[in-house]
């Protein structure tokens, strides 16, 4: 079997020995992951650990060096706007928001990329409102108005507009008090249930770890740990990998 179908098989993304740098610094040494379809992995490790340039390297937000197959194709050399029209969307920490723009003229962006007939944008504005009702209360609000917790809806809806195959989200819960925290993994928990592939890097390490059938803990800009979440019930028994 060549190395493009060995890729394909049962996974939605397939990435191999990446690795990038900052400078002189090697922030992720080759690292390797992988995620089936609609699976749910969250990727946990301390701070500077290298969870967030490892989704920045896969969305090529920074330059990598290594392998990436999505959905079986080699996308390694594809840009960012190519990755996400594959269907690869991010949701960074920060959330990324235009904050004068309108929560309907932040969601119209989020469909950009993709199929923007008048009827295929309405019914994913519907979709998105039914998963965050707020959103449509205030349509017509900027977004720098919003609460953070609508902001981080505003952020998620306005990446499902386009439609993707795969969510990464850096941090969602961020900042968040912890009722809207868990509301936000609820809706993500339901977007896993209708099949979406989410990888997730989350603070709330036990949080996640509920949403989660899987996780990668990472330590020093390397994976150190490929393991179901199940097997993870405390902090106690993630830091036993941390400082690995």
């Amino acid at each position: 079997m060549n190395d493009t179908a060995e890729a394909g098989a049962n996974r939605l993304l397939d990435v191999r020995d990446l690795s990038a740098r900052y400078g002189h610094v090697h922030a992720l040494k080759p690292t390797s992951i992988s995620l089936g379809e609609g699976e749910l992995v969250t990727i946990l490790g301390p701070n500077g650990a290298g969870k967030t340039t490892l989704v920045r390297a896969i969305t090529r937000l920074i330059p990598s060096a290594g392998r990436i197959y999505f959905q079986g194709r080699d996308i390694s050399s594809l840009p960012t706007h190519e990755r996400a029209r594959a269907g690869i969307v991010m949701i960074q920490e920060g959330r990324g928001l235009f904050g004068q723009m309108s929560v309907r003229e932040n969601l119209l962006l989020g469909g950009y990329t993709s199929d923007r007939s008048a009827q295929t944008i309405e019914e994913r504005l519907q979709s998105t409102f039914n998963l965050f009702p707020r959103l449509k209360e205030r349509l017509d609000q900027n977004a720098s108005s919003l609460s953070g917790g609508e902001q981080q809806m505003l952020a998620i809806g306005r990446g499902l507009m386009a439609k993707p195959k795969l969510l990464i989200l850096d941090e969602p819960s961020l900042g968040l008090a912890p009722r809207v925290s868990a509301e936000i993994m609820e809706t993500l928990a339901e977007l896993n249930r209708q099949g979406l592939g989410i990888l997730l890097i989350e603070q709330k390490a036990l949080l996640a770890l509920k949403l989660a059938k899987r996780v990668y803990v990472i330590s020093l800009g390397k994976i150190v740990a490929d393991l179901p979440a199940n097997e993870i019930d405390s902090h106690h028994d993630l830091a036993r990998y941390y400082f690995h």
